[in-house]
């Protein structure tokens, strides 16, 4: 399984659940006395679904410095989504959020899920490369769409599983009364500029950024020339987002479709 920093995961997640949580509609957590919330990293849909149930969430990780900083929000339990430590039907609801994607054998996860939960088990996951970017850097769009492909033919897993193939494995379990909705979480940068907008600019113009997923990249079929060249334009980019932001100019829109996925346990 992929593993993330805490900093990545607050970044990635932070404000998903700010502007809507219709799309939690279909988990009927009022009629839940009990949550597990599975890859739950450092909790922010914990702490959205401790909120909208009103009952306490038990959450898994097997990252335990993740655990640490999840605590305030969940019962912490250190363990593998796929050999969840917690009896057959113990908890009403198990659910997780952009946990699938990134697990090598996410069928086995799910598997788990529906032998934990007595009522219902719920997935929402994205589909990265669904994902679009609208700037006002002209290069940008491109530029990221490039660099998402590259990285989406290298990274080892089905970052684009949410929608239909995320209900077909629910299906293959045996859940019944499998339903999906989507949900697209916008991400704004515009002025006044926040720390974390002002520090996003300054990795794309170091390259920093890319650097950091040059090895998936490049196990996906990218040259050495032609990661070279892809950072040298990403740097430019970078400096052009730096130049707008001066001005207060620069603004950029990215939408990331997420996907509600519920199954009931028989």
């Amino acid at each position: 399984m992929r593993e993330f920093s805490e900093s990545y995961l607050r970044d990635t997640r932070a404000g998903m659940w700010d502007d809507s949580r219709q799309a939690l509609a279909a988990l009927d957590l009022q009629d839940c006395d009990s949550i597990l919330d599975v890859g739950c990293g450092t909790g922010e849909l914990s702490r959205v679904l401790a909120e909208e149930s009103g009952v306490e969430v038990l959450a898994v990780d097997a990252d335990t410095d993740l655990l640490d900083a999840a605590r305030e929000h969940v019962t912490p339990v250190a363990g593998d989504a796929t050999r969840l430590p917690i009896p057959d039907d113990a908890v009403d609801l198990v659910i997780c959020q952009a946990l699938l994607i990134n697990l090598p054998d996410p069928a086995a996860a799910i598997e788990e899920f529906a032998r934990v939960a007595s009522k219902r088990v719920a997935a929402v996951e994205p589909d990265n490369a669904a994902v679009t970017v609208e700037s006002s850097v002209e290069a940008e769009a491109e530029l990221a769409a490039r660099a998402r492909a590259a990285y989406l033919d290298g990274v080892g897993t089905d970052v684009t599983l949410g929608g239909s193939p995320t209900a077909a494995l629910f299906e293959q379990a045996g859940l019944d009364d499998v339903t999906t909705d989507r949900y697209d979480h916008e991400r704004i940068v515009a002025a006044p500029y926040s720390q974390r907008d002002l520090d996003a600019a300054k990795r794309k113009a170091t390259g920093d950024g890319l650097a950091a997923d040059r090895t998936e990249m490049q196990v996906g079929g990218l040259t050495d020339e032609g990661y070279d060249r892809l950072r040298s334009a990403w740097r430019e980019m970078g400096r052009a987002v730096i130049e707008q932001m001066q001005t207060g100019e620069y603004r950029r829109r990215e939408v990331v479709p997420f996907f509600v996925t519920t199954g009931v346990v028989e």
